[in-house]
């Protein structure tokens, strides 16, 4: 199959979160597999991309978006052996930022020029698929435009939707068919993502507990009545690891190598980290370690209530790694001030510090609100790292909870969203680190789990074939 891939963000170019990821480490899998797979994103103009060789696939091109005449240009770059696609215009060149400013405008825009340019390309797509809000418009394009493809489209975070005004669709020349009636349905909401939902032939979100949490009213965001319409193409398939990048046998990044066959260089990295934050070890207490963008989706609300509580029962002590809203962050300053020796907080993102602290903690805190899938979590347990983690989204789908006797599972999983909630499970946490004999064991297992890409590679590769198989190019 020749499939292309839509998308805002692509690691390393311009990684924000974990679409980036996804978008980075999925096409290199289903090439392995035999695809032809390329992936189109945003050249932006805050991105230096002069260590990348480049050609010019369309040199000029003019396409009319939002009542204006634009000039776009199509240069290819590789990236791992992906063939990456860097389209560029007038509001993409002048963009600081992947997100924020005229966001919704620049997106749109993007779609236009993708759907109006793919007729140009020696290489035509049996599959196009669409992540998230900032692509979701590309299925109802395509229609319009009757370009012969199939569309799936990808629900990272339905938080997030491309919410906009009447007045950018009455610029766009599409309002007969954004307004057309759904039935049983009220008139459509003023959102890109109700688009992707409604006229991609196959929807999946990245994990199969999401996909079942985004029907109610709870977790749908609003679209819970659009996504219901849908449900019979709706899918769940959980995201994998980039194994090649998380990787504690090869990974350059941490202090010492080491596998589930021997864990020993695991304590090493756990030295090394407790330096880095000036501390000197203390074998009784275990070291917990966050890598996360500080949003109350993260569960910071109940991790800074709870913190306190577990230092004074526990002793634990904690390491966070990352940035977010401010007033997460001058909290945990806050804390870092109040608990010197058991808490740090480093507020930036450094990537070879987030690979330290995976490889180097005892636990791995992710009590998320809500969470479609989650990649920390994955990764902390290719590190031997256990994850304390809430029980919603993807994160009940990857982790297991220990058993009392811990002879089974893979982390510390509780359900209420509570700060009491979660130091009871952190005393837990503390009592299973203090039997050693067992912990090790544990580390081992949780080690040995498989969350490559491979099998997820596999089921995406089976929606392809549903959405090729579809008899029907009309309305859904």
């Amino acid at each position: 199959m020749k499939i292309l891939f839509a998308a805002a963000e692509i690691a390393p170019l311009t990684k924000v979160g974990g679409l980036a990821d996804v978008v980075r480490s999925l096409p290199s899998e289903l090439i392995k597999m035999g695809h032809q797979v390329r992936v189109i994103v945003p050249r932006y103009g805050f991105v230096d991309y002069s260590s990348y060789k480049s050609e010019t696939v369309i040199n000029e091109l003019i396409v009319f978006s939002l009542k204006e005449y634009r000039r776009i240009k199509l240069e290819q770059i590789v990236l791992d052996g992906v063939p990456v696609y860097l389209l560029s215009t007038d509001i993409i060149d002048r963009s600081d930022s992947v997100y924020g400013g005229d966001e919704v405008e620049k997106f749109w825009v993007f779609c236009d020029c993708v759907s109006q340019s793919l007729p140009y390309l020696d290489w035509k797509p049996d599959i196009v698929h669409c992540h998230d809000w900032h692509t979701a418009l590309l299925p109802l394009l395509l229609r319009a435009g009757r370009f012969d493809c199939r569309t799936v489209f990808t629900i990272h975070n339905l938080k997030y939707q491309g919410n906009f005004d009447s007045r950018i669709l009455h610029r766009s020349g599409i309002d007969q068919y954004w307004l057309a009636q759904v039935p049983g349905l009220t008139d459509l909401p003023w959102n890109l993502i109700v688009q992707g939902i409604l006229c991609s032939h196959v929807i999946n979100t990245v994990s199969e507990n999401f996909a079942r949490e985004i029907l109610t009213a709870e977790y749908g965001c609003g679209m819970q009545a659009f996504i219901k319409f849908r449900k019979s193409s709706l899918f769940g398939i959980v995201n994998g690891v980039g194994y090649d990048e998380y990787d504690p046998g090869s990974d350059p990044l941490i202090e010492a190598n080491y596998s589930s066959e021997n864990t020993t260089g695991k304590a090493v990295n756990k030295l090394k980290l407790l330096t880095t934050a000036g501390w000197k070890p203390r074998p009784a207490a275990p070291l917990v370690g966050m890598v996360s963008r500080l949003d109350e989706q993260k569960g910071m609300d109940i991790i800074i209530n709870a913190v306190p509580e577990v230092i004074k029962s526990t002793g634990a002590r904690f390491i966070f790694l990352g940035r977010g809203k401010e007033y997460y962050e001058e909290s945990l300053l806050q804390l870092e001030s109040k608990y010197p020796d058991n808490v740090r907080a480093y507020i930036t993102y450094d990537n070879a510090m987030a690979h330290l602290v995976y490889a180097g903690s005892d636990l791995f805190l992710m009590p998320s609100l809500w969470e479609p899938c989650g990649l920390g979590q994955m990764i902390a347990m290719r590190y031997g790292t256990l994850p304390v983690v809430r029980n919603t989204g993807g994160l009940a789908d990857t982790v297991l909870n220990l058993s009392g006797d811990l002879k089974q599972g893979t982390g510390f999983v509780f359900s209420e969203y509570s700060a009491k909630a979660l130091v009871f499970t952190f005393k837990k946490a503390a009592e299973a680190f203090s039997n050693k004999t067992a912990w090790q064991r544990i580390i081992k297992r949780v080690m040995e789990f498989d969350f490559s890409w491979q099998a997820s590679a596999q089921r995406y590769q089976a929606l392809y074939k549903r959405a090729l198989e579809l008899k029907t190019d009309g309305p859904l």
